[in-house]
């Protein structure tokens, strides 16, 4: 999913709403408006621009907006997404441009994405994962270093394949270990093509 985000300021307070996509993934936003062929979809930092055929439908945020609620620690930090990703590679020995093609893939780089798993924000943990892992799923800093954490995790058991450990961070490595390589689901070929593809027009060397 292809997304771009412009700087808005704004301090109205919205109850907000969930827009659908065709994939099943949820995304908050406090509005939309229709802009010819695409959607934009307004949270308090700006807005995310989709494709209209991209989003299936809107549903209403059945919490009640509360002015005088303390920020979330993800909306409070100072350190964009890819910010986050930079800093999570660094300190553990990944390479930027791979992360970032992680996160990419699997938010958009959007903090409150929700996959039909339950898969939560940046680097998509599910909730088992992230409590195994000790962290706080819903916390952008968090989530996103125990993603890369994750990703280490699985390039060190797969000996740096890193086919095997994309697979394996998208449909688990009991999946990768059953089938002895990249298991046969369409969603997790294409997802390991995808990355795969993005880390070697970056200078990324190959690894299967």
């Amino acid at each position: 999913m292809r997304v771009l985000l412009f700087l808005l300021v704004s301090h109205t307070i919205f109850a907000g709403e969930y827009a659908v996509l065709t994939n099943g993934t949820r995304l908050h936003a406090d509005r939309h408006e229709a802009a010819g062929s695409q959607i934009r979809l307004y949270t308090g930092e700006g807005y995310v621009e989709l494709e209209a055929a991209q989003v299936s439908g809107f549903e209403p945020d059945q919490r009640v907006a509360d002015a005088a609620a303390p920020i979330p620690r993800e909306a409070a930090t100072a350190l964009s997404p890819l910010q986050l990703a930079d800093q999570a590679a660094d300190k553990y020995g990944l390479p930027r441009e791979l992360l970032r093609s992680v996160m990419s893939a699997e938010s958009g780089f959007q903090q409150q994405a929700v996959s039909p798993k339950g898969a939560v924000g940046l680097m998509q943990l599910m909730p088992a994962t992230a409590q195994t892992m000790g962290v706080d799923a819903h916390d952008a800093v968090q989530n996103t270093d125990a993603g890369a954490r994750y990703l280490r995790d699985l390039l060190e058991k797969y000996h740096g394949a890193l086919y095997h450990a994309l697979a394996a961070y998208n449909a688990g490595p009991a999946a990768v270990d059953k089938y002895q390589g990249i298991p046969p689901f369409r969603e997790t070929i294409q997802y390991v093509n995808r990355i795969a593809g993005e880390w070697k027009k970056a200078g990324g060397a190959s690894g299967q």
